[in-house]
């Protein structure tokens, strides 16, 4: 237990908080102490009977049981592999730009399970997470299944149709990559590939509750190191390699 627990603290703050919400909920709802009829996104519930509540408990439930819990493992894993890399990379020492992020995509894709009725948020979340990094990490050469290797800017849309395999759906998917595309979009290719005006910076309030952890500015609208180092540091880093993380076969 002393390093399960030296593991988890190990984990970063926000994607460990994250992490313990995507376990806790699920399970909270499997025991039965909440019915998991008031996690999930109900429009009616949420815009009628004012229970706000549930865009945040449908962010992290998923009904685990035998034909969801494959799906839902695999995508725990991707959202402690995918959350951890940005947030020590990209993001490292600015927590309130990685939960600014977090947030916005967060937001839109509530607003969008509210108009297409869609009763669960954590797959969106966790793949317009990915996507963010996958655009981040574009160059590298990833594994995927039975040794197939491809850039990182494909794994997005890879796993969109192993999901489909093995969930049998995409929607979850479709919408995390077009919000995490929304995002990479309006925060890095278009500002500083295209040369337009920065539409998202950080609320001050972020930087208050989680300050930067070195000094300098907040870096918003100004590439992530990730995207500025040469492409030789952004290939082959063992660490960095998804198939070495995630090879669901191996044992």
């Amino acid at each position: 237990m002393s390093d399960l627990g030296e593991w988890f603290r190990s984990i970063p703050l926000i994607t460990r908080y994250w992490f313990a919400g995507a376990i806790a909920v699920p399970l909270v709802g499997k025991l039965g102490l909440i019915s998991p009829f008031y996690l999930f996104l109900w429009p009616e519930a949420f815009i009628n009977r004012f229970q706000i509540w549930r865009p945040i408990t449908a962010t992290f439930y998923f009904p685990v049981g035998p034909g969801t819990g494959f799906l839902y493992l695999v995508n725990l894993y991707f959202l402690y592999q995918y959350s951890s890399r940005l947030e020590t990379g990209a993001f490292d020492g600015r927590p309130a730009d990685y939960m600014f992020m977090l947030l916005f995509n967060w937001i839109c894709i509530v607003i969008t399970g509210l108009a297409m009725n869609m009763q669960l948020l954590m797959i969106p979340l966790i793949m317009s997470v990915l996507y963010v990094w996958a655009q981040l990490n574009r160059d590298m050469i990833v594994t995927f299944w039975f040794g197939t290797r491809f850039k990182a800017c494909y794994l997005p849309w890879v796993i969109l149709g192993f999901n489909y395999i093995i969930g049998g759906s995409i929607i979850n998917e479709l919408i995390g990559n077009l919000v995490g595309h929304l995002y990479f979009f309006l925060m890095f290719k278009y500002p500083i590939d295209l040369g337009g005006r920065n539409f998202l910076s950080t609320p001050q309030f972020l930087y208050h509750w989680l300050p930067n952890r070195r000094g300098g500015v907040s870096g918003f609208g100004v590439p992530p190191a990730s995207m500025r180092r040469p492409a030789e540091n952004r290939q082959g880093e063992g660490r960095h390699n998804w198939g070495q993380g995630f090879r669901l076969g191996d044992q």
